[in-house]
């Protein structure tokens, strides 16, 4: 039995779960900002404010079909406990947090979904996961940043075809505001796709402890069903004010990995590389998949610049960005495991 009462761990829980949005917002707000800051194409707090902005309407209103596949289609909530559920979420903040101090791009997605692996195993065993579901999510998810690569650079070889017997100066004022419509789009992407994991994971933890104490749950969620999914409109309001507020705290010291180290992005670069990101994460999130804003965004930025020309891209970066995608999800795994061991006192 926990040494917490089910109040105080539901409340511990939220807690935990806006607090990943947060670190996801400040963690991600590169994703978005940093090509239309090193393309000069707007100031860095222009475009944190309109990013947060954006991104808060996305989430609020764009559905929570990545809720849902957080909640139940990654692990078997019926075997779901809540000390795995906090591990998952201690292992997903503790490793967004590690990436933003050495200024590495990294997915919070991945890391969250490797946390619930890892717990649940921990937890209930391999027959705990929901073994198709994240299939076709790990396939989603490795497939996402391909057709992010290819869509930004099919889209800046066209725009630079399009504008190349244009005066510089006007192809580049029409390309900026382009690029800022672009990151518009993609601000508002981001929102429903990253902002849900968060309500998904918080939704979970309500069913989960709904059956220790349905009585106490009732003060969060009224008229719970018993094993029913249905994210309550002040979990979407919450998790969509904590991802906004992080934003605009701005993870300057990867916007400056992103939009400086790889290559010098200009407007044309940047509307393609937005542009590409957005159609593909908003697709995603139509069908419910949760993917990495990161990654997607990174592969469309390498893309704009191969585009032009390949040895504008310092690859070198881009192997340490790569690497950093393929051990996120065993790194936030392994974690959540001995995390999950670590908290067999408490919960």
């Amino acid at each position: 039995m926990p040494c917490m009462g089910v109040f105080e761990i539901a409340c511990l829980t939220i807690a935990l779960g806006l607090f990943f949005n947060f670190s996801n917002g400040f963690h991600d707000a590169s994703n978005i900002v940093t090509t239309i800051v090193s393309s000069r194409s707007m100031s860095i707090q222009r475009a944190l404010v309109m990013t947060a902005l954006l991104v808060f309407l996305g989430s609020l209103l764009l559905g929570t079909a990545v809720a849902s596949t957080i909640g139940q289609g990654i692990v078997d909530m019926n075997v779901l406990t809540i000390r795995g559920i906090i591990a998952a979420v201690c292992a997903a903040i503790a490793w967004n947090l590690f990436t933003w101090f050495i200024a590495l791009p990294s997915s919070s997605s991945h890391a969250l979904i490797g946390g619930l692996i890892g717990a649940a195993v921990q937890t209930s065993g391999l027959g705990a996961i929901e073994g198709k579901s994240v299939l076709a999510v790990f396939a989603v998810i490795f497939a996402s940043p391909l057709l992010g690569f290819a869509g930004a650079y099919g889209l800046t070889r066209m725009n630079i075809r399009i504008f190349r017997h244009m005066h510089p100066t006007v192809a580049n004022a029409i390309l900026k505001r382009l690029h800022i419509c672009s990151a518009a789009m993609l601000a508002l992407s981001h929102g429903t796709n990253d902002a849900q994991k968060a309500m998904g994971l918080i939704t979970v933890s309500l069913v989960v402890l709904n059956r220790m104490d349905p009585v106490i749950m009732d003060r969060f969620q009224a008229h719970m069903e018993a094993g029913s999914f249905t994210v309550p409109f002040w979990v979407v309001l919450a998790c969509s004010l904590a991802l906004s507020l992080g934003m605009l705290t701005g993870g300057k010291r990867i916007i400056r990995t992103m939009g400086t180290r790889l290559f010098k992005i200009k407007p044309v670069h940047g509307f393609g590389a937005m542009l590409s990101t957005a159609l593909v994460v908003y697709l995603c999130s139509v069908f419910g998949f949760p993917v990495s804003t990161t990654h997607i965004a990174s592969s469309g930025i390498v893309g704009g610049g191969s585009a032009q020309r390949l040895s504008i891209v310092r690859w070198g970066l881009t192997r340490e960005i790569l690497l950093a995608w393929i051990i996120t999800i065993p790194a936030s795994s392994g974690l959540a495991y001995l995390l999950s061991l670590a908290m067999r006192a408490f919960f």
